[in-house]
């Protein structure tokens, strides 16, 4: 049996930071996450880079930590981050008196926050409304969470951990009340095995609660569906936020070659957290208030709906959850809960995931009695060691690379496999080889996390064959190409149904009867 200094169970952001700051401690770890990478929250949200400033009046705590983050990600994440900048907006119908207060507010955190003319705010931004009474300029950005999560776990395999992806937890192995390991179950095979190490982190997100009452203790979760829309192309220049106390589709996000508006906070059952759906009455809600914040959305497809929950920490019966914290909470459940060698990281947002990460590695390294510091907040993430060169020669597939990937662009073989795959992302055939070589792809669900393929403005409809044919072959077994299809589809079309009206349900009708005849 294998033993490790640290096991972390969840592989969203969360842990693959906390699974790289380990890492590069030179304890010995182990991830293990029971789906695919970015599989919950951390592949549902808006992909917004947080200034700090829509927390800035409710939370100011957490509006600290976002903005020291968001300067740390800037420097160790550039190929991850589309550096924006954003507006928070007044409408005639939102009380401008708000704004100074905002500001103020802002500027207490140690934000950057200033008011701008809104004559000079729509040059700047085409996309407002018009009638728009107040405007501050805010260092939000827009950043790629699938990516970010992959290249996080790409430089802990780096630095020696092990990554086990389709690997559910299903219980713990401890004596005197002392977790000393974790019983596990490939989710592929149905082999059953065990893993053991001196300190084991939960860092499941909203699943972290079942881990915690695995282990014999409980957090109290709770959990907030959140539903967004993604639009067909990138509707606006900067990130746009209502300027107002956080509420339903107050945010539109400009990322790669889409836009991201949400969302909704709607209290759900635990129960329901594995199966969410987006239904039609939150479709309409966030249009009707989106099209209020971008009125170019009334005339922008649809492309597809989603959501995900967000992990809550909180006592209270607030229904929609807004009004609870999104600060850091990390559990030492020996000194809470009589609970040896477990520990639980959760709460935060995407933007903080470093800091959090950072946080459990020092409580990891204190209870085994190490001392080496934290580097995660100087040492770029693979790719981005240096500025990527762009040569003006570059193939349009091997530039979209280098955006993506920046210095890993060396690896890939676009002298030879050059060929453009997914026209909308620009995704190409050296692309794809390399990420199922080096990024632990198994399907292409797993494959849209690691390059974008099929996340574009087709959705995947003109080079779903293509692509799988090409996964097929490079992982070796060309005959599964139909089956990577199916999957793909039916897993695809699920975002789609909430969505399916106008020229958005004629094409995703092309598409079904496009694919039925193959």
């Amino acid at each position: 049996m294998k033993e490790y200094d640290v096991i972390i169970i969840g592989g969203g952001i969360t842990g693959a930071g906390t699974a790289r700051d380990c890492a590069m401690r030179g304890l010995r770890t182990l991830l293990i996450e029971r789906h695919d990478l970015a599989d919950g929250a951390t592949g549902r949200n808006h992909g917004l880079l947080h200034s700090g400033a829509r927390y800035a009046v409710t939370d100011r705590d957490s509006a600290a930590e976002c903005i020291g983050e968001n300067l740390i990600l800037k420097k160790i994440a550039p190929t991850c981050v589309d550096d924006t900048g954003g507006f928070f907006i007044t409408l005639p119908e939102d009380d401008l008196a708000y704004q100074s207060t905002f500001i103020e507010s802002c500027r207490a955190a140690g934000i950057k926050a200033e008011a701008i003319d809104p004559v000079l705010a729509l040059r700047m931004e085409p996309s407002l409304p018009h009638d728009i009474t107040g405007a501050v300029k805010v260092p939000d950005a827009s950043i790629d969470p699938f990516r970010l999560t992959t290249l996080n776990v790409l430089d802990a395999s780096l630095h020696g951990a092990e990554i086990l992806t389709y690997t559910e937890v299903t219980g713990f192995i401890s004596s005197s009340g002392r977790i000393l390991g974790v019983k596990l179950r490939d989710t592929r095979t149905g082999e059953r095995f065990e893993r053991r190490a001196r300190i084991t982190v939960n860092a499941a997100g909203i699943w972290g609660f079942r881990i915690a009452e695995m282990a014999g203790t409980r957090i109290a979760m709770f959990p907030a569906k959140g539903s967004l829309l993604i639009f067909g192309h990138r509707v606006s220049r900067m990130v746009i936020n209502r300027c107002r106390k956080p509420a339903n589709a107050d945010i539109l996000v400009p990322g790669d070659v889409v836009s991201v508006l949400g969302t909704t906070s709607t209290k759900i059952p635990f129960e329901e957290c594995d199966g969410i759906r987006v239904t039609a009455d939150e479709v309409n809600l966030l249009l009707e208030e989106g099209c209020r914040l971008v009125p170019a959305l009334a005339s922008t497809r649809v492309i597809r709906a989603y959501a995900g929950v967000r992990p809550l920490v909180a006592s209270d019966d607030d229904p929609s959850g807004r009004s609870i914290s999104r600060g850091i909470v990390l559990l030492d459940h020996e000194t809470r809960d009589g609970i040896g060698g477990f520990i639980t990281i959760t709460g935060g947002k995407l933007t903080t995931y470093r800091l959090m990460a950072e946080m459990a590695a020092d409580l990891v390294c204190r209870k085994i009695a190490v001392s080496k510091p934290c580097r995660t907040a100087e040492r770029p993430l693979p790719g981005s060691e240096e500025h990527h060169v762009r040569h003006q020669n570059d193939s349009l597939g091997k530039k979209a690379a280098g955006n993506r990937f920046g210095l890993l662009t060396d690896k890939m073989d676009f002298a030879s496999k050059s060929e453009v795959i997914c026209e909308c992302e620009h995704v190409t055939r050296a692309e794809i080889e390399y990420a199922v070589k080096f990024l632990d792809v198994h399907n292409m669900i797993d494959l849209r996390r690691r390059t974008r393929i099929g996340m574009g403005t087709c959705q995947g409809t003109f080079c779903m064959t293509r692509v799988a044919t090409v996964l097929a072959e490079t992982l070796g077994c060309p005959e599964k190409a139909p089956d990577f299809i199916r999957e793909y589809v039916e897993e695809r079309w699920k975002g789609c149904t909430p969505v399916c009206w106008g020229e958005g349900l004629r094409e995703m009708e092309y598409m079904r009867k496009l694919y039925r005849e193959k």
